[in-house]
């Protein structure tokens, strides 16, 4: 299951943008009003209860200001200096919010203990501090909910720090009200131990804020600090380790700034894996991490791992493949109990022979460094056109064609030949050709009748410079 059940990609930035920014602001504003109206009735009953609600909610102010500032920054995009983009302004906000926090827990226990054991204060219920902590409660609900709304939407740590602020905001007011309620019926009745209910309340308070603070804490020490949400790499490693031809998983790092994630992963494919080939892997690979973060930045590295199943054909060709060189048609013969290979390579035709002979030397000799097993190596140095040749095209040559349809009658597998085509290329005959023959032929049989048909043909026609023989099975030629 994917770790973001929606992801910020699914909607603009612009879009997103205001609303992160519409809510923020809004709760800007409710705070402060929140506040005041909490600073003016905890002084006029002298409630330590509503008090250290008002130092609770002028840090919420605070707090809500700084979210406010930090969703405006995070979300411009990476330029030259913050290449990961600006997320972790919302980790920092965070991570100030949980300082405030305990420096308002710091506070209210002080107080809390002051009036409990040192010096006793008459509290003055009053329906005005009802009013105020039953308003503040519904104010608190509404912006939690909003809040709470945005941050899930687009993954913001800072407005679900808000969230999780406010949401216990409810809860604290709650116990201030039942504080006061104890006082007043301490009066009514004359029960003196219920006076200390206020000072009682505003510990349970500082609790609740003790509680959401190192929740807050835990959350936003591991954003700064870079560290991986719980149980996703394992989600990660298994998804990836489902594409098809990857050797290993050698390395998942993850990091978080703001609402997104960045993954770098160092995964092995097989040594003789083409550049297009391992860019495909690589493709897979990052749909496998979105499987788990759709909105990730995923970084993919290659590292080339012999294969287990590696025969010395593989071997030679990746030495080759790791000098950038192409070879082909490489062979390999058991004479006397010592291996000798032969291949064909292919170098730019600009290169003059010393210059082609240097490189098929240094290639040898890192081949017998990985393979010691082989004796001896023989290369044949074909030339790679780097030019693109210009010639005519002969429309039919009926005589010749004969002729060659005819010696490939010779050959019982091959069905029949068609598409007979002649060029003129500097003065040199071309000719190609299709050729069907038998579905289940085996390809290394294919490959030694296209051999002896070339030969047979230029026996038959000296002229013939190149030839080209296309085979097709039996069933394609039917279709």
């Amino acid at each position: 299951m994917p770790y973001m059940a929606d992801s910020p990609l699914l909607y603009s930035s612009k879009s997103m943008r205001e609303e992160k920014r519409a809510v923020a602001g809004n709760s800007v504003l409710a705070a402060i009003a929140i506040t005041a109206l909490k600073i003016v009735v905890g002084f006029t009953t002298g409630s330590l209860g509503i008090l250290s609600e008002a130092a609770h909610s002028g840090l919420d102010l605070v707090a809500a200001v700084i979210t406010f500032l930090s969703v405006r920054v995070s979300d411009k995009p990476a330029d030259a200096d913050h290449q990961y983009g600006h997320g972790k302004v919302e980790n920092f906000s965070a991570f100030i919010e949980t300082g405030l926090l305990l420096l308002t827990c710091v506070w209210i226990i002080y107080e809390a203990v002051k009036r409990l054991f040192f010096h006793h204060v008459e509290i003055e219920p009053s329906i005005a501090a009802f009013v105020v902590m039953f308003f503040s409660m519904a104010v608190d609900f509404w912006r939690s909910r909003a809040l709470g709304r945005i941050a899930v939407k687009y993954d913001s740590q800072a407005l679900e720090a808000d969230a999780l602020h406010f949401s216990t905001d409810i809860w604290s007011s709650a116990v201030v009200i039942l504080g006061l309620l104890l006082v007043q019926l301490g009066r009514v009745y004359g029960v003196g131990w219920l006076r200390d209910a206020d000072p009682v309340a505003a510990l349970f308070v500082a609790g609740v804020v003790v509680y959401v603070s190192w929740r807050l804490a835990r959350k936003t020490i591991d954003a700064l600090l870079d560290a991986a949400p719980a149980g996703v790499r394992n989600q990660i490693i298994a998804a990836v380790s489902e594409v098809n031809g990857l050797l290993e998983v050698d390395r998942v790092r993850i990091r978080r700034a703001g609402n997104r994630y960045f993954a770098d992963l160092s995964v092995g494919l097989a040594r003789n894996v083409t550049f297009q080939r391992s860019e495909q892997m690589a493709d897979a690979v990052r749909a496998a991490v979105h499987s788990v973060l759709p909105d990730a930045d995923v970084v993919v590295h290659s590292v080339p791992r012999a294969g287990q199943t590696e025969n010395i054909f593989d071997r030679v060709r990746a030495v080759a493949t790791r000098n950038n060189f192409n070879v082909h048609d490489v062979s390999v013969q058991a004479l006397n109990g010592r291996l000798h290979v032969e291949q064909h390579l292919e170098l730019d035709e600009r290169l003059s022979l010393k210059e082609a002979h240097d490189r098929v030397t240094v290639l040898e000799a890192e081949i017998r460094h990985d393979v010691p097993e082989i004796s001896s190596i023989l290369t044949h140095i074909e030339s790679e056109p780097a030019t693109i040749e210009t010639g005519d095209e002969v429309l039919r040559d009926a005589a010749l064609e004969k002729r060659l349809k005819a010696i490939a009658a010779e050959f019982p597998e091959i069905v029949d030949m068609h598409d007979v085509q002649f060029k003129r290329v500097r003065d040199r005959l071309y000719v190609s050709c299709h050729c069907t023959l038998s579905d289940d032929l085996p390809l290394s049989r294919v490959h030694d009748i296209q051999t002896d048909l070339e030969i047979r043909f230029k026996q038959a026609a000296p002229e013939l410079f190149r030839v080209l023989i296309h085979p097709e099975p039996s069933t394609d030629n039917r279709r």
